[in-house]
């Protein structure tokens, strides 16, 4: 069954043009051209991942945004313009997984919705799931779930993405860029405010006190790292 992307915007040209190229490249594409249509589309039909512009009538992209991330972890790439930086992290902060700038190639936008979904796709593997346990913190891959106290705490593709990577490798420092190349899997345009971004809202998510976080640790001036002993 092919794999459903809601594309979400009221310039006819970028849905034409955008859906033609998702198609060909084998994605069932329903369309909406302002947020309450996308939030109905997104509640009938389900997609695997949301292509969400910013500025839009009636409901706006950051609005449509948080209305879908308090309930669902569904990938969301998010269209900005040309340069508006603080709308790009704004649209980051909300629980989007990645942005393009307008105006972007339609080609660069099936790369990344090709990209996003072959990670968040479970693959049947004959070796066992990777759980990791840090006390009351479970991280288990397979399932891409995070349990902490016992309970479910929902993460984006981006922020499990991360949490992940810097738990498998406990203590060791892993400078922005390189989680950017790590994550991502692009040759990115932004800079390493994404990252921080993504990090702050995995702190508020799962630790106790964001300010002063007992597993994810600030590195001045190089990057991140995790902390704990596994068991």
């Amino acid at each position: 069954m092919a794999e459903k992307i809601l594309l979400v915007d009221d310039e006819e040209s970028i849905i034409d043009v955008s859906t033609r190229y998702l198609q060909r490249d084998g994605y069932e594409v329903i369309t909406a051209a302002n947020g309450e249509e996308a939030i109905v589309k997104w509640r009938n039909e389900k997609p695997d991942l949301i292509v969400l512009d910013l500025m839009m009538p009636l409901k706006d992209g950051i609005e449509t945004a948080e209305e879908i991330r308090a309930v669902d972890d569904v990938p969301i790439i998010m269209l900005t313009a040309l340069g508006q930086e603080r709308d790009r992290l704004l649209g980051l902060t909300v629980g989007a997984d990645d942005y393009l700038t307008k105006p972007f190639s339609p080609r660069e936008l099936v790369l990344r919705v090709r990209n996003i979904l072959r990670r968040t796709k479970k693959v049947e593997s004959d070796k066992s799931p990777s759980i990791i346990t840090y006390g009351d913190l479970v991280i288990d891959e397979s399932r891409r779930k995070v349990m902490l106290s016992g309970n479910e705490i929902e993460l984006t593709v981006k922020e499990f993405d991360i949490l992940f990577l810097l738990a498998s490798h406990p203590t060791l420092v892993f400078p922005r860029s390189q989680l950017i190349e790590a994550i991502w899997g692009y040759e990115f345009d932004g800079d390493g405010n994404t990252v921080n971004v993504h990090i702050r809202r995995l702190r508020e998510k799962i630790e106790k006190d964001s300010a002063e976080p007992k597993w994810i640790k600030t590195v001045w001036g190089i990057g991140y790292k995790f902390e704990g002993q596994s068991t």
